[in-house]
């Protein structure tokens, strides 16, 4: 064999040894408990860039909406504990609402019904969401978040118009 063959059969080996290895310390288990969600998130973002670049129709974007949606937030409770899905089920829904409305909006048919369906799906998983979270300690971020917006708009902004007081246009 040529120093260039061996040089080649060598790197191989070691990588080999290098797979094993890491097989064994757990490694490519930890990435799959970690990453799987990207299993389901990837392929709804290659759906939109083949749509995007003009490469498929716009049928691919409502399995393209469901994946991204789902893939995301199947990540969110890999990461932060399953025990989220419990409040945050109704993006189930959200999911397939987001793929009908990328659908309808841009097929060429369009769809007054679909986009009408697609709207009161995501308003409705937006409901069932404030309902789910009103058990939890969000309603106190909410109310945080209202009060923070309500200071600011009484103390925060400034006077319009340079501190002059508005007189109905007269």
């Amino acid at each position: 064999m040529s120093s260039k063959n061996d040089m080649k059969l060598g790197v191989f080996i070691a990588a080999a040894g290098i797979v094993i290895l890491f097989g064994k310390l757990g490694v490519f288990g930890f990435l799959g408990r970690a990453l799987w969600p990207l299993v389901i998130l990837i392929p709804g973002l290659f759906l939109h860039v083949l749509f995007f670049s003009r490469r498929a129709s716009a049928s691919v974007l409502l399995p393209a909406g469901i994946l991204t949606v789902y893939g995301l937030l199947l990540g969110l409770c890999n990461a932060w504990g399953w025990g989220l899905m419990r409040h945050l089920w109704p993006l189930l829904l959200l999911g397939i609402a987001i793929g009908l409305y990328e659908y309808s909006l841009y097929s060429p048919g369009r769809s007054g019904r679909l986009t009408t369906t697609a709207v009161i799906l995501g308003l409705l998983s937006v409901i069932l969401l404030v309902f789910s979270l009103l058990g939890t300690g969000a309603l106190y971020l909410i109310g945080a978040i209202l009060v923070a917006a309500g200071a600011w708009l009484m103390f925060g902004r400034g006077k319009p118009g340079g501190g002059k007081k508005w007189n109905g246009g007269w």
